[in-house]
């Protein structure tokens, strides 16, 4: 699994047609196989940053699926994690996701937890990575 493990041309079509759930499960497979097999396990950085872009499908699957509370958390966690590996990492660029997490915060904030996602229809940035636009 290691060759493919960053093949972001596999998960952009889940992540750009708002399949988050299948993102996280897609990302969730290779942080497995990570922990699993490095030494440094989960402060590995490769399974760190899998963990953040983690974080970021399951905020986006929560504010769509009416639970808020959720949704803020991870999107939280997100942004703490996220941030260390700006401008990019493994050709992803990583700026686009925090934009939409900081757009999508100040949404959430308050809100009841099982409110209508804010944002209808739902959208955020593509998934933008070397070789389909300009990372950076």
């Amino acid at each position: 699994m290691r060759a493919d493990l960053f093949t972001w041309s596999d998960l952009a079509p889940l992540w750009d047609g708002n399949g988050f759930g299948p993102v996280h499960d897609w990302l969730g497979e290779r942080w497995n196989y990570l922990i699993q097999t490095l030494p440094s396990g989960e402060e590995d950085p490769d399974a760190r940053f899998l963990q953040g872009l983690a974080f970021a499908a399951l905020a986006f699957h929560f504010t769509q699926n009416h639970n808020q509370e959720g949704a803020l958390l991870l999107l939280d966690d997100a942004l703490r994690v996220l941030p260390a590996f700006a401008p990019e990492r493994h050709g992803l660029a990583v700026g686009p996701m925090l934009s939409s997490l900081e757009e999508l915060r100040p949404l959430i904030v308050g809100l009841e937890n099982e409110a209508d996602c804010p944002l209808q229809p739902f959208t955020c940035n593509p998934l933008n990575y070397a070789g389909r636009f300009p990372c950076g």
